[in-house]
């Protein structure tokens, strides 16, 4: 049974930092792309950044450029968000995602397979 699951989310006023965790469990993820998505209130779940762990690729949201940053390790099945100067529009749910499609469009939520349950990041002005 595959299992993804989310910490390090909480309040953090506008300019800070906090880092996210998704540890998976229940397979191999070595050939899969595994990442972030965000949902805030009355919004469509968005993509924010990924790593394709088969050849180490990472991907961003324009919106989280120079400020997030994804990293993680393969071995071990984890994958590390960590996110500086915070802003209150990045106030929402983070989900960690995997997918193991060969040709998964990486911002498109629908092409991952593997969610997590969710962690809540509060950005306060």
């Amino acid at each position: 049974q595959v299992q993804l699951v989310e910490s390090g989310g909480g309040l953090v006023q506008t300019g800070g930092s906090l880092r996210l965790s998704c540890a998976a469990s229940g397979r191999t993820f070595s050939s899969y792309t595994m990442g972030w998505f965000r949902q805030a209130p009355g919004k469509e779940r968005e993509f924010v950044a990924v790593i394709r762990w088969s050849d180490g690729r990472l991907y961003y949201a324009d919106s989280v450029k120079g400020r997030f940053t994804i990293s993680g390790d393969s071995a071990k099945n984890t994958v590390i968000l960590q996110m500086n100067s915070l802003k209150p529009e990045d106030t929402a749910v983070y989900y960690c995602a995997a997918s193991g499609r060969r040709s998964v469009i990486v911002s498109y939520a629908g092409g991952y397979d593997y969610w997590g349950q969710g962690t809540q990041v509060t950005v306060s002005s």
